[in-house]
């Protein structure tokens, strides 16, 4: 079969999008890579229904400005426009509304993917639905899919009316997380994770909904800067972090501001800031995405932000994020009902590991889960505790796929 190889490669393939994913989930270093971004392009649209097909290896940016001149969006988008369609599709990312429109999965009518043991084979909603669920979510592991077919959102504008609230402490997030998801589309806090004491969790709670009338175009800025080296070590720590942190939070005024901002600066703020991840220094970062359930989550929300703390680590960019009660269709999907919280680390060796096992503990306890596809490291029983149906997608594999992610976490050969 055409680009998907039958199982001759002691070391496995793997399908790869735009290696956006923070882990190795998108990596299979023993084996070979199957990329899908050449010759990819979009299918078809159609602006009366808002049905888009396009080749999996096609950017989510690509999409945008294809659509919106028309007045369509992405239903779901994460915070990069550089993601492929398949990867979208693989890893069921998530966005800032997913207490409206839940996972990009909800919005795939279908796709086509080709296996290296059953040829190709069309998945939808209503045909081969076992494939179609543990494809979606199952991070390129049931075969390589070549095109897809997703639903998009009528907006009347891709510009964003911003409405930013200042809150003191973590508690007061938890008061107005709800009220805010009910109001607005999009709904996203940060957190100053230095903050200590009475401040312990303070941050902004930036909400979002598509203006009246604004942007049409789908086309992003360009970049605004670039770091052109990797520094020796990682400035995003200690007194730096600390005066950063400080002088963000106090950027926004007390109370509620709103104003309108471009799509991009709402959505893709690092986007702007070519080779980002240089200032996390020579060793790179580890990112720790939870969701903990909603009936503990300020205990628990609170216990990492602690943990944090006691380990020595801020976090340069920290998010917190209300999921709704969508149930997201694939088998290992990472949104649940409950709340998410992003932590960046830069890598100190043994220290910092350390403190995401016992992150990942927090996490467990509370009877949460760890983002698979933003991991390099977790346990295999950290992932079986938080994906039960881990054993579903391994049945379904296709068997020349493999990532370095499935085979230390689900099939225990790290």
């Amino acid at each position: 079969m055409p680009g998907v190889p039958a199982r001759g490669d002691g070391g496995g393939f793997l399908p790869f999008g735009n290696g956006r994913s923070y882990g190795d989930s998108c990596h299979n270093d023993r084996g070979t890579l199957i990329d899908s971004r050449p010759t990819s392009r979009i299918r078809s649209f159609d602006p009366i229904a808002g049905l888009l097909t396009a080749d999996a290896g096609v950017l989510l940016c690509d999409i945008t400005r294809h659509v919106a001149p028309q007045g369509w969006f992405l239903p779901v988008t994460p915070g990069t426009q550089f993601v492929t369609l398949g990867g979208a599709i693989a890893n069921d990312i998530h966005g800032k509304n997913h207490h409206r429109r839940g996972t990009f999965g909800q919005w795939v009518e279908g796709f086509d993917l080709d296996r290296s043991d059953d040829g190709r084979i069309v998945c939808s909603k209503t045909s081969n639905l076992r494939l179609f669920a543990a494809t979606v979510s199952g991070m390129g592991l049931t075969g390589l899919i070549r095109r897809a077919t997703i639903r998009l959102l009528k907006v009347p504008s891709l510009s964003i009316v911003q409405t930013t609230t200042r809150f003191d402490r973590l508690d007061d997030y938890f008061e107005i997380a709800e009220e805010a998801d009910k109001r607005h589309e999009y709904a996203v806090a940060w957190i100053d994770s230095l903050a200590g004491g009475a401040s312990l969790g303070r941050g902004h709670l930036i909400a979002g909904d598509h203006a009246a009338e604004g942007d049409m175009s789908g086309v992003a800025r360009g970049p605004l800067a670039g770091i052109p080296f990797t520094p020796p070590f990682s400035p995003l720590r200690g007194l730096a972090l600390r005066t950063f942190n400080e002088a963000y939070f106090r950027k926004a005024g007390k109370g509620t501001t709103e104003q309108i901002v471009p799509f991009d600066q709402f959505f893709y703020p690092l986007d702007r800031i070519g080779g980002w991840n240089r200032l996390y220094g020579p060793a790179g970062l580890h990112q720790h995405q939870s969701v903990v359930p909603p009936d503990n989550g300020r205990d628990a929300v609170r216990a990492l932000i602690e943990c944090a703390g006691r380990h020595d680590h801020g976090s340069f960019l920290t998010v917190l994020k209300r999921f709704g009660e969508q149930v997201s269709p694939g088998l290992t999907s990472f949104p649940r009902a409950g709340y998410t919280l992003t932590l960046d680390f830069p890598h100190r060796g043994e220290r910092t590991l350390r403190l995401l096992a016992e992150l990942d503990r927090i996490t467990v306890d509370a009877g949460g889960a760890v983002n698979p596809y933003k991991d390099a490291r977790m346990s295999p029983e950290t992932f079986a505790a938080g994906f039960p149906r881990w054993r579903e997608l391994e049945a379904l594999r296709d068997p020349a796929m493999v990532s370095d992610f499935w085979r230390r976490s689900a099939l225990r050969d790290g």
